[in-house]
């Protein structure tokens, strides 16, 4: 039987793959979930029209007037909503619709 020893470059290596597949996971995930909320609102739906403000930011006005695609603040929310899914071990949804019902 022989002994394979790691050398701390090749860890080093095995642990930056590893982060970079979750990052990768994340990044689809949340692109997903653009792409759904695309086909079910027009405009972003934490986007206020009549005072122009952002609900994710907490009242701050929103410079793209509610085109959410390329939004950092959208993609920001997302971002973290995904680690909250991960954090309690929950099922990612497969909708944005599903990301407004509680977490179990």
């Amino acid at each position: 039987m022989s002994k394979h020893t790691v050398t701390d470059k090749e860890l080093q290596k095995l642990l930056e793959e590893k982060q970079k597949q979750v990052i990768d996971e994340k990044q689809k995930w949340v692109n997903k979930m653009i792409k759904s909320a695309k086909q079910q609102h027009k405009i972003c739906p934490y986007f206020d029209k009549k005072t122009k403000q952002c609900f994710i930011t907490l009242g701050l006005k929103c410079d793209r007037e509610g085109k959410f695609e390329t939004c950092p603040v959208f993609k920001a929310f997302l971002e973290r909503k995904y680690d909250e899914y991960r954090a309690k071990g929950a099922p990612l949804p497969m909708s944005f619709a599903d990301i407004t019902l509680p977490i179990v």
